[in-house]
């Protein structure tokens, strides 16, 4: 069994040194590595990336993360990254990293992923330059977070994670406004998934959304924006010697 920590929308600014770190240093106790699903600062300035490396470096678990929409305003996410990388966060956007958790090993795929809807309400490639590129933006990452999943099939995994931003599944938006679903995730992300093959999915970005979804393909979807969880992050436990693995809530911080 794999414990998996998971939290997203933290937003961390200057203000925001320490809120966190208590909760983050009880992580041993309760999970065996941390997910952040984006949004990890306000503006996404460098200043407030030192905030967020400063909360999470030296655990004792490993962090990995995605980057949010808030991350890239600052349009410095290079920079972002690279300040989170060099406190030992691994960060993903199209690519998959493996883990060893406790003797077992975890792979994790990630992207910020994009928006565009979910099927039957959903941006078409269609029309303008303008339009095209955002639903071409989507697929693109839709495809590297499933050229990501598959890698991880030819590396031993006992277990798969699909760490986004945006949401794969309408189910986990469930309390946004409808008018504003297109622009939180896009089924693309949800078809990379089930096709590249994972035990868990985790976003975040819809502060005003449900935790629990599933993807078409079964695969259990877990919003992790803070505003949702309303703690400092959920652990969900990964049962990777069950044929039918899945994930249920446990206690969170």
């Amino acid at each position: 069994m794999i414990r998996v920590a998971a939290v997203g929308d933290i937003h961390m600014g200057a203000d925001s040194q320490g809120l966190l770190r208590p909760a983050f240093d009880t992580l041993p106790d309760c999970a065996d590595l941390l997910l952040l699903a984006g949004d990890l600062t306000r503006h996404g300035t460098p200043e407030e990336a030192r905030v967020v490396a400063r909360e999470v470096q030296g655990l004792a678990v490993p962090v990995v993360a995605v980057l949010g929409n808030h991350d890239h305003h600052d349009e410095q996410p290079e920079k972002v990254t690279d300040i989170l990388q060099d406190a030992d966060v691994t960060v993903l956007e199209g690519q998959a990293t493996v883990l060893d958790c406790a003797g077992t090993r975890v792979g994790v795929a990630g992207t910020k992923g994009f928006g565009g809807g979910f099927v039957g309400r959903s941006a078409g490639e269609f029309g303008e330059p303008l339009m095209k590129e955002f639903v071409r933006c989507s697929r693109r990452c839709a495809d590297s977070l499933r050229e990501a999943l598959e890698g991880l099939r030819e590396r031993d995994c006992e277990a798969r994670i699909a760490l986004t931003h945006f949401s794969p599944v309408a189910d986990t938006l469930a309390g946004e406004p409808l008018e504003i679903y297109p622009f939180l995730g896009s089924y693309l992300l949800a078809e990379a998934i089930d096709t590249g093959g994972a035990d868990l999915a985790v976003h975040g970005h819809a502060h005003m959304g449900t935790e629990h979804g599933t993807t078409a393909g079964g695969v259990r979807v877990r919003n992790v924006a803070q505003p949702v969880i309303r703690r400092a992050f959920n652990v969900y436990q990964l049962h990777t010697a069950d044929e039918a693995a899945g994930a249920t809530r446990t206690a969170g911080v």
